[in-house]
């Protein structure tokens, strides 16, 4: 199995409702995320890839339009946008457009990782 992966960064606010009001992510807050998506294939195409990486310049675009700067409980409509609701959120879009997606991990700190992987 051939397995590839390409990283993205953006940066946005959130805020997480039904928290204790106590709770640092019940307030409105920001982070500088980062998005790994992986991709894998038991065969490489006729150029030598799982998927070129130009072709994945569709999910920059989307991050850059539609996440970067921006509060993302708007954007997604969700109270809760959590990083791991939004690995699911971007597998979901990738893997729509790239049948060879695999996973998608998302970061919000650099400690913390949040993947999702059906």
């Amino acid at each position: 199995m051939y397995r590839i992966t390409k990283e993205f960064h953006f940066s946005a606010s959130h805020q997480l409702f039904g928290l204790p009001e106590t709770h640092q992510c019940a307030r409105l807050h920001g982070h500088n995320y980062i998005v790994v998506v992986e991709l894998t294939a038991a065969e490489l195409n006729a150029h030598g890839f799982v998927r070129d990486y130009l072709d994945l310049g569709d999910l920059k675009r989307y991050i850059d339009d539609t996440l970067d700067h921006r509060h993302l409980n708007d954007v997604l409509g969700d109270d809760c946008v959590t990083a791991e609701r939004m690995a699911k959120h971007l597998f979901d879009w990738c893997h729509a457009r790239w049948p060879e997606v695999t996973a998608v991990k998302v970061s919000e700190t650099p400690k913390t990782w949040a993947e999702y992987r059906p």
